[in-house]
């Protein structure tokens, strides 16, 4: 059986690439096929034009970064980071003065002498970082590299490494499968699933205009009401839903009348109060939870006991009370008919 099948991508010089997915899509297959860790079964692996498949992972030029780190721990930091150059047969005074950069380039400069036992799981992440980026390699792989940090140092790591990706203008390939993660830190993403690309765009885009149900459920948060094509007119769609209503939408991924559609909606385009818009409807109050920044609200609409809403906390907003009913409505460009799942 394939694990990665027809795939067939490619990339410029510099960009940051995730690779996205839930558990056994094929993400992390990949990225060991281009390490050369594991073996395509057929096709090309080519990098800077030049074709790798042949050649052994230390003399790819690849640097790697692993989430468990893979420091030697009985070197020091400064000693793990000269091993590659070592390797390379690269003279000590150039190998100095490359690990001393690298470490500056990851603000751990006074840590060369530290082993990495004496390193926080951030520090060790940050060396393993500079270790990959020691010997000035052509592409960067990262296997989900922040894994084993926790929330906060995990998001401050985010921005420092996409912040490095621009200052230095290095290709990186990056496997995660947090999409919010995705979202922060890449040019563009590779959205995988049962060994296939299901989309491949910029954040925005898989967002805001998600090519199948499978991208719209995992990239974001998602509503979702089934249907059926009732009238199909240019580049929109009529749906009668589940329980008899209506429901216009832009027809994106969906077949011909009679056949069953998902209409995707994301959260906070809704509008709640009023009827004004395309599609409006009442729908009942089930939950709402404090968020600070925004009341999340759960609601029946449609027969979806799950319906979810995002309402701003700014002043002037409605307040709405678990029980009662309200109006809500979307544009029809908001709603998207897509496969059925």
């Amino acid at each position: 059986m394939l694990v990665v099948k027809n795939l067939n991508l490619s990339m410029p010089k510099g960009e940051f690439l995730t690779m996205l997915g839930p558990s056994g899509s094929g993400k992390t297959t990949c990225l060991m096929m281009l390490a050369g860790f594991e073996t395509a079964t057929r096709g090309e692996i080519r990098l800077d034009g030049a074709e790798i498949n042949n050649i052994p992972p230390h003399k790819r030029g690849i640097g790697m970064v692993f989430q468990n780190y893979a420091l030697f721990p009985h070197m020091t930091v400064g000693e793990n980071l000269a091993f590659p150059l070592e390797v390379r047969g690269m003279g000590k005074a150039e190998r100095d003065a490359k690990v001393i950069r690298a470490l500056d380039m990851v603000q751990m400069g006074e840590f060369g002498s530290r082993r990495p036992a004496q390193l926080s799981g951030g520090q060790q992440q940050r060396v393993a970082l500079a270790r990959a980026l020691v010997f000035d390699p052509s592409l960067v792989l990262m296997d989900e590299p922040l894994g084993a940090l926790d929330k906060q140092l995990r998001e401050h790591m985010q921005y420092e490494i996409k912040h490095l990706h621009e200052s230095l203008g290095i290709t990186v390939v990056y496997v995660t499968h947090d999409q919010s993660e995705a979202l922060t830190m890449s040019d563009r993403v590779a959205v995988f699933n049962d060994g296939e690309i299901q989309q491949l765009a910029p954040p925005a885009d898989l967002y805001e205009c998600p090519d199948n149900s499978f991208v719209a459920q995992f990239i974001g948060e998602n509503n979702k009401l089934n249907g059926t094509v009732s009238e199909r007119s240019g580049d929109e769609v009529s749906v009668k839903l589940e329980n008899g209503a209506q429901c216009k939408a832009l027809a994106v991924n969906c077949g011909g009348v009679g056949e069953e559609t998902l209409i995707s909606i994301r959260p906070e385009r809704v509008a709640i109060g009023g009827s004004v818009g395309d599609n409006s409807t009442e729908a009942l109050v089930k939950e709402l939870i404090y968020l600070g920044d925004h009341i999340r609200c759960r609601l029946n609409v449609h027969g979806n006991d799950q319906f979810i809403v995002k309402v701003s906390n700014s002043a002037g907003h409605k307040h709405l009370v678990v029980g009662e009913k309200t109006q809500i409505n979307w544009a029809v460009q908001d709603a998207r008919a897509l496969n059925p799942l």
